[in-house]
């Protein structure tokens, strides 16, 4: 081990951005937890993903992250001198977020070999490259875990991406589900046709309201739909395009905390490739997710519950946040596609 567990009285651990990736770096938080019981472990977050890790038994503080503003980022320099960590594992591979950390005073800094930074780390893997130099493709999960192993720390012998739902929590969740005349005994189908991304990664919305009839014409179920902020637009499309009822979760603005114990009480989500789709993975709930412009490498960990669906063409994997020409990756993908694979992952229908 590079670090002597007994001699490390604080970590920081400087979070990926985006929603999915946080979720797929949860192994690498009980990880850490589990090689330094006795330290104090912090998480600087973006504020606006704070709910994702609210509950869990990996931190004993959190540090907002806003580091896009220059006030931000000082406020961000400032938090973390407060604590003094022994050591700082920096998830993300901008140079931002390990400028923030070493501003920070940690001089003890584990990250990827990237850019120029590479110089100032304590440590961390070099990622692998193809013959062209580029970043070879891998599941985000193993990729974060290499940093653990870097520290010859323990691993865990079947990572998983894991959520936890406070009390106080599942309850809030309890009192929509009741609002929304979700029963008990229901079949729970979730939609989630966002994409903080961009519209490169959404299904069209008319797709979403076909799927849900055909969903509701052989199986007595609720239909939920999930909206994040400026997703307004995409559910009202879906709704007003709906022959069957769909429940709006728009007007209730439900935050990322309050999202996982409405996904954990699905049956299955149907989803765009985004970040709810790693809740219902932690979650062990069926999922089955419509693919467009990004690589499956990346989340190709943890499928056991998961169909992935997508179209092979010239263009794609593309990573682009519009697409500039007709958008078929999407597009082609047509309703009666998924409803094929939410059909075997229910099982029988209900109805007829």
């Amino acid at each position: 081990m590079k670090e002597n567990p007994a001699s490390v009285n604080s970590i920081l651990v400087r979070c990926p951005n985006w929603v999915g990736d946080i979720v797929m770096a949860t192994p690498v938080f009980a990880c850490l937890r589990e090689n330094f019981p006795n330290a104090l472990i912090a998480a600087c977050i973006k504020q606006y993903a704070q709910g994702i890790i609210e509950g869990s038994p990996w931190f004993d503080r959190i540090i907002a992250c806003n580091d896009k503003t220059y006030a931000g980022f000082k406020q961000t320099v400032k938090d973390i001198r407060r604590i003094r960590p022994d050591m700082a594992i920096v998830l993300p591979n901008s140079i931002r977020s390990f400028l923030s950390v070493w501003l920070g005073g940690v001089r003890n800094i584990y990250g990827y070999k990237r850019n120029f930074r590479s110089l100032f780390l304590a440590g961390g893997p070099s990622p692998i490259r193809d013959i062209a130099g580029k970043v070879r493709p891998m599941a985000m999960l193993d990729y974060y875990l290499e940093l653990c192993r870097f520290l010859d720390l323990k691993l865990p012998a079947y990572p998983r991406p894991e959520l936890f739902v406070s009390d106080s929590l599942r309850a809030k969740g309890e009192r929509l589900l009741r609002s929304y005349q979700i029963e008990p005994n229901d079949i729970v189908v979730g939609l989630n046709p966002g994409a903080s991304f961009g519209s490169s990664k959404c299904w069209p919305a008319e797709y979403f309201a076909e799927l849900a009839g055909l969903i509701k014409s052989q199986f007595e179920c609720k239909i939920i739909l999930f909206v994040g902020p400026g997703e307004e637009g995409i559910a009202e499309a879906i709704v007003k395009n709906c022959r069957v009822p769909v429940v709006n979760t728009g007007p209730d603005r439900v935050d990322l905390a309050t999202l996982k114990p409405l996904i954990k009480r699905c049956s299955i989500l149907i989803t765009n490739d985004t970040g709810p789709r790693h809740f219902a993975v932690a979650f062990g709930i069926p999922v089955v997710v419509i693919m467009g412009p990004t690589n499956p490498l990346y989340t190709s960990a943890n499928l056991d519950k998961t169909v992935v669906i997508r179209r092979e063409l010239d263009c794609s994997p593309c990573h682009k946040k519009v697409c500039p020409t007709d958008h078929r990756c999407m597009t082609e993908i047509r309703p009666e596609m998924v409803f094929g694979e939410v059909k075997k992952m229910l099982g029988r229908p209900k109805k007829g």
